[in-house]
């Protein structure tokens, strides 16, 4: 580990201000400490934001939800409200990492974390999104944990978050605020796709912070859940998973949120599997059929071929639960 220098921010604007200076910030730390361990990360500065309040969790004037950045994910999962509202988040949250990882890390921290492909993790490795412009190890190696969606032959890394994947199928918000004040950006356009610069890996400006991820107002009923396919039941990244939310209504799909995961280069939104869904009877032939939607456009790799069935599996079956024709 290098040298680095450590401050605890009082208050936002004194986060701000070190944030402006290039401070990166840190507050259960769970991913940037392993990084700093394996020399991948080597910030001058750490700054501690664990005591900002950004730890509510609350429904919006609009009908909606909002989740403070520095909300524990345990204690997300476990709150009621989320838990009855929108039990995708509770389970993806739950899927996630083990009890005490949950306890430290925090939902902006867990949206923010970096790819486990095990060539970013090795600095003896060719990585772009590491060093740019050194080449992608992972395109003729072991490439088997990579992804099929969004790829780009600089980059082909997956990214590791169970419950980004609940958040982009929800078309969350992420609210930010920074040296120039507050904004939001769609969950859809904050985590970015390689491209030929896979280093860049979000929507964040110089000195940005975030400060809470908000789902917006959805109709009801609406029933949700995640899936995830992993090698082991215990603490595992995912090989591929699904979240689903619908809104059924007279017997007829209303509504329809999908998104897949471990398949993506970001969270993978599957809106042509919605669109098949939208103004259908829940039937095991329809759950087959908008499956098949979301494997369009896949790139497989030599050793990952096995994912584009099994993520069909893994929508098809969702989407049985869900719909509740399993």
């Amino acid at each position: 580990m290098h040298p680095f220098s450590f401050m605890k921010a009082a208050d936002t604007r004194e986060a701000l201000n070190a944030g402006r200076r290039g401070g990166r910030y840190i507050a259960g730390g769970t991913t940037l400490v392993d990084l700093m361990r394996e020399t991948v990360e080597r910030p001058e500065t750490l700054v501690d934001i664990s005591d900002l309040p950004l730890r509510d969790i609350r429904v919006t004037e609009r009908g909606g939800f909002r989740i403070g950045a520095l909300v524990s994910m345990a204690e997300t999962a476990a709150h009621p409200k989320v838990r009855s509202l929108f039990p995708v988040i509770s389970e993806a949250l739950e899927l996630s990492a083990s009890a005490q990882l949950r306890n430290m890390a925090t939902i902006g921290g867990n949206i923010m974390q970096r790819t486990r492909c095990t060539y970013f993790r090795d600095v003896s490795a060719d990585c772009n999104k590491r060093e740019p412009g050194s080449g992608c190890a992972a395109l003729h190696g072991f490439n088997r944990m990579h992804a099929i969606l969004g790829t780009s032959d600089a980059c082909v890394a997956t990214h590791p978050s169970d419950v980004a994947v609940a958040f982009a199928a929800l078309e969350a918000t992420v609210h930010l605020l920074g040296p120039e004040g507050e904004r939001t950006v769609p969950f859809a356009d904050f985590l970015l796709r390689p491209g030929n610069a896979p280093n860049r890996e979000h929507a964040l400006r110089k000195g940005e912070l975030i400060t809470a991820v908000e789902i917006p107002a959805l109709p009801r009923p609406l029933k949700s859940g995640y899936l995830k396919v992993r090698d082991r039941q215990s603490y595992e990244f995912a090989l591929t998973s699904a979240a689903v939310a619908l809104h059924v209504r007279g017997g007829v799909i209303r509504e329809a949120k999908a998104a897949a995961g471990g398949v993506g280069t970001v969270p993978w939104k599957l809106p042509a599997v919605e669109r098949h869904l939208v103004g259908e009877r829940p039937s095991d032939a329809l759950w087959t059929a908008a499956a098949e939607e979301a494997v369009q456009g896949v790139r497989p790799l030599e050793n990952n071929r096995f994912k584009v069935a099994l993520l069909k599996r893994t929508v098809e079956r969702q989407l049985r639960v869900v719909g509740g024709t399993k």
